[in-house]
């Protein structure tokens, strides 16, 4: 019985310390390495259809190359979604849940499923 409730704690407290908090777009260069909920404007988008591993490019706040953040779905999560990238999330609020990396001195998330993005509901 008191592995299984040592277990149980562990479970628990692994739990808490993935949890993600919720970030303002502004801040993520200060969140880099932390996994963390942004929201906010989708500015512009670039599907690279010729590219390996087909990215698309979700740039956050501002048009890039002046991005708050980037959000990268690589063709494979890309076809999990019910309808195109474009058609979902272009021009809307968008939420992202992911681990905030440094490429180039920019922040960016790359989303390894569907369930990482929604759209803002109020």
């Amino acid at each position: 019985m008191r592995p299984l409730i040592l277990f149980i704690v562990f479970l628990l407290a692994s739990k808490f310390s993935y949890s993600q908090i919720e970030i303002k777009l502004e801040d993520a260069p200060k969140h880099i390495g932390d996994s963390v909920k942004i929201c906010g404007k989708v500015a512009s988008m670039r599907f690279v259809e010729n590219t390996e591993g087909q990215p698309t490019f979700i740039n956050m706040g501002k048009p890039y190359p002046n991005q708050l953040l980037t959000v990268i779905v690589w063709g494979l999560v890309r076809q999990r979604f019910p309808k195109s990238l474009e058609e979902l999330f272009n021009n809307k609020e968008i939420c992202v849940t992911g681990k905030v990396e440094l490429y180039k001195g920019k922040p960016q998330i790359v989303v390894l499923g569907n369930e990482q993005m929604s759209i803002k509901i109020d």
